[in-house]
């Protein structure tokens, strides 16, 4: 479980799922030498969708990546065991070749709690299983030891997104274990790579693919010069992506990139504030 990753944004055309739009976001992924597809994560709106256009989006990723080199790590998470694991089975199903399961938000569960619903979820299929550490969003830290203890009790349990910001985590996981570390913070891509980690999940990488594939498969060689280069290059738009709660800035900078066709969110989430909005055009000029 490594490489370049896109954590692939969901359109919306009149309140519904644009499905020829997602199609051609994710054809545009693959032509730029991504190779994994990340449908239906927090950047596409998860929170927000039904259960049927979760599955949907999960499946319109699995039928473009069919027959390419791009694989489809397809988001299966709930704060409901059951819910995740229905996600899971389906995604299966399907033909997704991972999943990625963020860990139970809202109803904070003990690390017990975490390590019995990975193992449940895990379990229920068998294909790979990528756990999402994102305590910032979710109120839920998977911790070091418990990864580690998940990594080593559950075989398809191969990788975790590493999402807090912390680097001490990425050494402890990685000196301690052979579970992948993928980064999950697009400023600090390079930094995860070069201590150890295999890859990343990105949000940047919805407007620039290859830039980010680049970054990403220069550090896997040891072509460490190459790859600080590109994650320097890229700090300016990286931080700008975060001006305000993922997905907004990425969906914005892609209508105003000519990649979306009308600019939509769904409730709670709305445009960025006019003053962000001349931020994003502003830094976009220089990477566009």
């Amino acid at each position: 479980m490594q490489g370049a990753m896109t954590a692939l944004i969901t359109p919306f055309k009149n309140g519904k799922v644009d499905e020829e739009t997602y199609a051609k976001l994710i054809q545009r992924q693959i032509d730029n030498g991504i190779d994994w597809v990340v449908p239906v994560g927090t950047t596409g709106e998860s929170a927000t969708l039904t259960h049927d256009e979760h599955k949907r989006c999960i499946e319109i990723a699995v039928e473009v990546c069919k027959g390419t080199d791009t694989k489809v790590l397809a988001g299966a998470g709930s704060n409901s065991t059951h819910e995740a694991i229905d996600l899971a089975k389906f995604a299966e199903e399907k033909g997704a070749d991972a999943i990625l399961s963020v860990s139970p938000y809202y109803n904070k569960p003990t690390q017990r709690g975490l390590y019995e619903h990975y193992k449940a979820l895990a379990n229920s299929i068998e294909i790979p299983v990528v756990l999402y550490n994102v305590p910032g969003r979710t109120c839920s830290n998977i911790e070091v030891d418990t990864a580690i203890r998940l990594f080593n009790e559950v075989e398809n349990i191969v990788a975790i997104k590493e999402a807090t910001g912390k680097i001490e985590n990425v050494v402890a996981l990685c000196s301690k274990s052979g579970i992948s570390v993928i980064s999950g913070d697009d400023a600090i891509n390079y930094p995860i790579i070069a201590s150890g980690g295999k890859g990343v999940i990105s949000v940047t990488s919805n407007l620039l693919p290859k830039k980010i594939a680049d970054l990403v498969h220069s550090a896997l060689k040891g072509e460490f010069i190459e790859s600080k280069k590109i994650n320097e290059e890229l700090y300016e738009l990286n931080k700008i992506l975060f001006v305000e709660s993922n997905p907004i800035p990425i969906k914005y900078a892609m209508y105003e990139a000519g990649l979306l066709p009308s600019l939509e969110y769904r409730l709670p989430l709305v445009e960025p504030s006019e003053e962000n909005k001349e931020k994003i055009k502003k830094v976009l000029k220089k990477y566009l």
